[in-house]
């Protein structure tokens, strides 16, 4: 069996769990912690990040989004559509997803690991300005919902679960369209959402 180098609080990782689970393979889940910087993990991943997902054969594969398509091809295409424009579609969806992760990752580290006399407030700002530009962006062309959804929409409901973990109470002003996105993802895919960033 395959297994997933994780943490439970992790946008990404959690972006991983789910599009495994709703392509139908199954993984070994292994908690790892990035402080430590154990020889599994940088062994695996000379950077150091998690997810890591390791195959059968032993070979580890990273980042998220390169896990993703390799659980599109292992799944035979469950997780991005054939249509070209389609599979755009959901590619850019979860880049912009990635990308607010990215943006609210450097936010949480600049608080956490300077001294508060240390911490660059106009960087932060700046930060958060990119964050609400796409968060507005998505909120004027929120995807839709079908039945078959792609690891866009996953990524998307695991970025939505990182700003409910991490910045509850400041994101959703301006953007309850996609509080309600999120809700019926939920609805429609239960089992998905037990896997968001805890």
């Amino acid at each position: 069996m395959m297994k997933l180098l994780y943490a439970p609080a992790s946008p990404y990782s959690a972006k991983v769990r789910m599009a495994a689970a709703y392509a139908g393979i199954a993984i070994e889940e292994v908690l790892t912690d990035t402080a430590a910087q154990s020889g599994s993990l940088t062994d695996a991943n000379p950077l150091g990040k998690i997810p890591v997902l390791v195959t059968e054969e032993g070979r580890p594969v990273y980042d998220s989004r390169v896990i993703t398509q390799f659980l599109n091809r292992e799944s035979g295409g469950k997780l991005f559509p054939r249509n070209a424009g389609k599979r755009l579609d959901a590619e850019q969806l979860e880049a912009v997803a990635d990308g607010i992760c990215d943006v609210l990752l450097a936010h949480v580290y600049e608080r956490r690991m300077r001294p508060p006399e240390k911490v660059h407030d106009v960087w932060l700002d700046r930060q958060w300005s990119k964050a609400t530009r796409a968060l507005d962006a998505l909120c004027i062309d929120t995807p839709k919902l079908p039945q078959k959804i792609t690891a866009g929409h996953i990524a998307l409901r695991a970025t939505i679960g990182y700003l409910d973990l991490r910045f509850a109470g400041q994101w959703e002003r301006g953007h309850t369209k996609l509080k309600r996105w999120a809700a019926r993802f939920d609805q429609k895919f239960p089992e998905l959402s037990t896997l968001t960033p805890k």
